[in-house]
């Protein structure tokens, strides 16, 4: 349907935490909304959600990055926000009963980054370095390879992880290289760490515009904004961790990449502590990305992943 002759929303409200990332976040995605519809009034609603407000405590044990979400979902359902803007990465597998994924932005690098003002890259840190980490996913995957390195939690945004660092509480802190790049922190990253040694979260790097169900006049709105290549490959990740019944309080990773009319899909489950790693891949095609996000699940489960699982649920 043409511009023309599709009716458009006078005014969107997009809820977005109040981080800078999720802000610059918001306001990408507000500017693109405003070039392709100059008649919309565009704007934004910052929030602080629970996630942001506790920093003491591990996210995997106060909830997951769920708690990222629901103040947003809150402001959806009582109109104060049309649509939320999210890191996918922090979105749970299962939305609420009303709630869509109405558009999924094209990917920004989904690695991990290494930062430190002193060491080039992972290998060259000594034994007994301190590295900082928010995620399981990350310490297992560390764990596993550097045994010799001690791994301590970091919360925050993405300046307090930095200021950490600098005021020498770590060696070296692993952050998501997209976050880093969207803020022009580029310069800070001292080595991008390859997807075969810290296979990257499910969704990460990608953003999410999450919407009421009944709206679908804004995922009409949204249409130009969402990238099919990288929608196949999240919904991959996302098909695999909800089959794992997956949360950042399992170490495990997804990630999927396009080729051709194909999808190659990793996936792994870990114990915390990294003395076991369970790999799988798989390739599927692009037009059913969720069955091979679930076949990958179903590898990792043939190989024990699911005894890893139940241990982590007691």
């Amino acid at each position: 349907m043409s511009q023309t002759t599709q009716n458009f929303p006078s005014r969107i409200v997009i809820a977005s935490r109040e981080s800078a990332l999720a802000m610059w976040q918001a306001e990408h995605i507000r500017d693109r909304l405003r070039a392709l519809y100059p008649q919309t009034q565009v704007s934004i609603l910052g929030m602080t959600t629970q996630g942001d407000q506790i920093l003491d405590v591990t996210l995997s044990k106060i909830g997951g990055k769920g708690l990222f979400v629901k103040e947003l979902e809150t402001a959806l359902e009582n109109g104060s926000a049309d649509i939320a803007v999210h890191s996918l990465k922090d979105v749970p597998m299962n939305l609420p009963e009303g709630f869509m994924l109405a558009c999924i932005g094209e990917r920004e690098d989904p690695r991990d980054a290494f930062v430190s003002n002193n060491y080039a890259n992972l290998a060259s840190l000594p034994a007994g370095a301190v590295v900082g980490t928010s995620s399981l996913r990350r310490e297992s995957q560390l764990r596993a390879r550097f045994s010799h390195l001690k791994i301590e939690p970091l919360r925050g945004n993405v300046q307090t992880r930095l200021r950490k660092l600098d005021e020498g509480q770590y060696a070296a802190i692993i952050l998501a290289a997209a976050g880093l790049k969207r803020l022009g922190l580029g310069a800070r990253i001292r080595d991008i760490i390859s997807s075969d040694d810290s296979l990257p979260a499910v969704g990460q790097g990608a953003l999410g515009i999450e919407c009421r169900t009944e709206r679908a006049d804004l995922v009409g709105t949204l249409a130009p904004l969402h990238h099919a290549d990288t929608a196949a490959c999240v919904m991959a990740e996302r098909a695999m961790s909800r089959a794992l019944s997956g949360s950042c309080q399992v170490p495990l990773g997804g990630f999927a990449e396009v080729a051709g009319d194909k999808l190659r899909m990793r996936g792994f489950v870990a114990t915390p502590d990294g003395t076991r790693l369970i790999r799988a891949e798989q390739t599927g095609s692009v037009s059913d990305p969720e069955a091979l996000g679930k076949a990958v699940a179903q590898d990792l489960l043939a190989q024990g992943a699911g005894a890893i699982l139940a241990a982590l649920a007691l």
